[in-house]
């Protein structure tokens, strides 16, 4: 019996180009996914289940088919704020509401009108998240641990300094190396180039770690039950709502800004953003209720995955099932990863969210001040305090340009014309 040829094409585009773009995206979402949970201070098992649920369960319903979604670096300030606060396990219940607070906003078609908001505070507050994950890091990579707040470990970093471990401080610099020179190798490195970045520094990092036998904090994956969600009705309502509203906002932003993003880089069916941020709350319910981190989309492996051939949503799916399949059965080689090269790559993806073309779009505008606000806010005070004070910020400089326009009327041709100026 012969298939027809247009049952046979769907398969042939999975096999010619959404195979190979999953397993380049699966390499790339192991030590990201590890590294993001654990600069939030999360169980690092978290990341692994937040992959998985955002390639398999996001990634077949999504509404932007070749975006992946995980753990991503613009939630990870505010889980590592949740935390202390509440403990993993009500962290996990504020992912699940989170979840279906944002499937109510999907439902409710607000998906545009959250992009609305200004440009410089969009980008504000992920330069600002980017700059406290960037300190943050920094101090891991030179083997020490994190305070909590940024204004703490700025304070901290002098000390940190005269009681670094060389150990941890050379494995965090060759990361930084590989990932910062890998971009750059010359063309004619074709195949070599296309090996993912992340993947190849992480690796030779451990490597180097265990051939020089180099004494280095490493990964270390319980093999515990998974940590499920408990009732977080001990704690105060106002705290509860804030950080559901938090965890939503930030993650349905994200998750859109990319989304948006991705469809920039490839010429296929356009996203339906609606549907995206409905499936992004289906995925945080899930993930919440099984014990993962609070699920996004990101920029880095959606870019990922378009560049490698992806085609349809199926490379998104056969990325989640990839990283099912190795937690289950090659875990223990994760165990070996120095967590200062975890650290070194969450620590250049924070820096590459104070992304230089926004800071020239803003600029360009005149809406720099508010982004300057925005990022000092989220910086020094929270990302929803940023956030409110970029608005604030936006606000007084509409007002000082409208109270500087002029406004002339007049006739010409027996039509009125009206100019404005300022």
């Amino acid at each position: 019996m012969t298939l027809p040829t247009r049952t046979l094409a769907p398969l042939r585009a999975v096999f010619r180009h959404d195979l190979g773009a999953s397993l380049v995206v699966f390499l790339i979402a192991i030590p990201m996914s590890l590294g993001i949970a654990l600069a939030a201070g999360a169980p690092l098992t978290s990341g692994i289940i937040a992959a998985v649920v955002g390639g398999i369960l996001v990634g077949s319903v999504g509404g932007a088919p070749l975006q992946i979604s995980g753990p991503a670096a613009g939630l990870t300030v505010v889980v590592a704020g949740l935390i202390p606060t509440y403990g993993w396990r009500v962290t996990c219940a504020i992912t699940v509401l989170a979840g279906a607070l944002q499937i109510l906003l999907g439902l409710a078609k607000v998906a545009r009108a959250a992009l609305a908001l200004s440009p410089a505070i969009v980008h504000g507050m992920l330069a600002g998240i980017g700059i406290v994950i960037a300190i943050a890091q920094f101090h891991v990579v030179l083997g020490g641990s994190p305070q909590s707040a940024a204004l703490d470990n700025l304070r901290e970093l002098p000390g940190q300094f005269a009681a670094l471990r060389a150990p941890e401080l050379s494995i965090g610099l060759l990361t930084v190396l590989v990932l910062v020179g890998w971009p750059l190798l010359p063309q004619r490195l074709g195949a070599l180039r296309r090996v993912p970045g992340p993947l190849v520094a992480v690796a030779l990092a451990t490597t180097v770690a265990t051939a020089l036998g180099i004494s280095v904090a490493r990964v270390d994956l319980p093999g515990a039950a998974l940590a499920l969600p408990v009732s977080p009705l001990g704690f105060g309502w106002a705290g509860l709502v804030t950080a559901v509203v938090t965890v939503a906002v930030v993650g349905a932003v994200e998750s859109l800004l990319s989304a948006v993003a991705t469809d920039r880089l490839h010429d296929g069916r356009r996203a339906d953003l609606d549907r995206e941020l409905a499936a992004q709350g289906l995925g945080n319910v899930v993930s919440g209720m099984v014990g993962g981190f609070p699920v996004s989309g990101g920029a880095i492996r959606s870019t990922a995955n378009i560049r490698a051939g992806a085609a349809t949503r199926a490379a998104t799916v056969m990325h989640g099932f990839w990283v099912l399949v190795f937690a289950g059965l090659l875990g223990g080689m994760v165990e070996r990863i120095p967590l200062a090269a975890l650290a070194a790559l969450v620590m250049v993806v924070g820096i590459q969210m104070v992304n230089r073309a926004h800071i020239r779009h803003v600029h360009r505008h005149r809406e720099f001040p508010a982004y300057v606000a925005t990022v000092l806010g989220v910086v020094f005070a929270g990302v929803l305090e940023g956030v409110a004070l970029g608005v604030l910020a936006a606000v007084v400089i509409a007002l000082v340009r409208l109270s500087r326009s002029t406004v002339r009327t007049y006739e010409l041709d027996g039509a009125m014309h009206v100019e404005v100026h300022g």
